[in-house]
């Protein structure tokens, strides 16, 4: 089977590779299992230091990774990159390594040892999405790596050079070729393999289906599984918010990257009160986009990463207007749109009986609805079969702590949004999936935990 990536930029084939048969795939995860046992034995300060190599060899090629991004999922190359996240979450599991992997001493006697280590799982598959190609992979690699696991990482067929690109880092720096690998896998063999106990750990980020597609192959293996899958994150600002930066930082995430960040904002909830002048705010912002080719330095919107993408916001965007919402931007503005390319939208008068309220959109629309009071911006928070992030905006520390403890998602953001901070959980409820990554608790679940009973005497 040929995997293609389809640029968005023009259409053309940017990219091709051919997938591993069963067989190439099984050796390369035997490979892997052996190289395991030695990388583990290796010890922990080698480990990270291989893995930072390995990050600094990644941001020596981001002249070249830059425009490679544009051209395998749209975002504009005026943005830099990933770098600076990747760094930032590579370097922070790096840094409590020490700590997050230590031994649990529970006694040393002269009668007993008695310990709690925690133990690699041994071939850790990671799947990564094409939205945050590099970030979205280190968030599982860099960890992965440093507790001793090996890594097979299979990337989707938007960003096939991703993989490429890290594993020609990580190599260079050091991290041995069946430690780390890159892999081209379709569905079935993927499916197949996880079946089949190949891995002790599996992390997918991704869609809803493909999140129960990897359960269903995973189903009665008891292998370990981390899962991110979508998001309908909402923003709620309250009347004591600082207006400006609210309407700021939630447009902002509700339209960089095209809408397609998986903590992206998707629907806003502002207080009465201010209702009208975020509107007014938030549609000024929109209108100085501009929507057009990635390799320009001047856009600032670039096309979705596919047309059915770009279809499926219009989609939605038309269902809404149907229905009786009120769509704030004028295509006139916006004469790119077209395929891949979507023009930016904000509704209003929109309702929850409106995909483009329910389902996830990933793209650049957002619709904003009035609020009276606290308790029914939380019951509309609430109203959503995901739980990501949401985001809060008041001045009031106790009042976003009290609400946070009634919002059902997995992290709650005050006064900024659209952040991956390393040094907490990354995790999510209800359809979002199941799991945790990064801070302490990434490495515990990239681990298991193994007891020492040893009686001296």
């Amino acid at each position: 089977m040929t995997i293609q990536c389809i640029s968005p930029i023009d259409g053309s084939v940017y990219a091709k590779r051919e997938t591993l048969s069963r067989s190439e795939a099984d050796a390369a995860v035997a490979r892997a299992k052996s190289a395991q046992v030695e990388w583990a034995a290796r010890p922990l300060a080698d480990r990270i230091a291989l893995v930072q190599a390995g990050v600094a060899a990644v941001g020596a090629m981001n002249d070249d990774i830059v425009p490679e991004i544009a051209w395998q999922m749209g975002r504009p190359v005026r943005y830099g990159g990933e770098f600076g996240g990747f760094s930032e979450r590579a370097s922070y599991m790096a840094f409590i390594a020490r700590d997050a992997l230590a031994d649990i001493e529970i006694e040393d006697s002269k009668a007993f040892r008695r310990v709690i280590k925690r133990v690699p799982h041994g071939v850790v598959l990671v799947v990564a999405p094409w939205n945050y190609p590099y970030m979205t992979a280190i968030n599982t690699v860099a960890p992965a790596l440093i507790a001793g696991n090996a890594v097979v990482l299979k990337h989707a067929s938007q960003t096939p050079l991703v993989g490429e690109r890290m594993a020609k880092a990580f190599h260079s720096a050091g991290i041995p070729e069946d430690v780390f690998q890159n892999v081209f896998l379709d569905h079935q063999t993927t499916s197949d393999l996880i079946a089949d106990r190949a891995f002790g750990f599996v992390n997918f980020t991704g869609s809803v289906e493909g999140g129960k597609a990897i359960e269903r192959a995973a189903a009665g293996t008891f292998t370990g599984i981390g899962l991110e899958l979508g998001g309908k994150d909402p923003g709620y600002v309250m009347e004591d918010a600082n207006l400006d930066a609210a309407v700021d930082t939630l447009i902002d995430g509700a339209m960089f990257n095209s809408g397609q960040c998986c903590c992206g904002i998707e629907r806003i909830y502002v207080h009465e009160s201010l209702f009208d002048a975020f509107v007014e705010k938030a549609v000024a912002i929109v209108n100085g986009y501009k929507l057009g080719n990635p390799l320009d330095p001047d856009t600032t919107l670039g096309p979705m990463a596919h047309v059915r993408f770009a279809d499926e916001v219009r989609a939605q965007t038309a269902e809404a207007v149907a229905d009786g919402a009120t769509a704030h931007i004028d295509p006139a503005d916006f004469p790119n749109d077209g395929g891949a390319y979507l023009m930016p939208q904000i509704l209003t008068n929109v309702t929850h009986d409106m995909r483009v309220m329910r389902d996830e959109s990933f793209g650049p629309v957002v619709g904003i609805m009035a609020v009276k009071d606290d308790a029914e911006a939380i019951r509309l928070m609430n109203d959503s079969n995901f739980g990501l992030t949401a985001s809060v905006w008041t001045q009031d520390t106790a009042r976003a702590e009290a609400i946070a403890d009634q919002i059902e998602t997995g992290t709650v953001f005050m006064n900024r949004a659209d952040y991956l901070d390393p040094a907490l959980c990354w995790t999510g409820c209800k359809d979002t999936g199941r799991g945790g990554g990064l801070s302490v608790i990434g490495f515990h679940n990239l681990t298991r935990p193994k007891s020492y009973h040893l009686k001296k005497a």
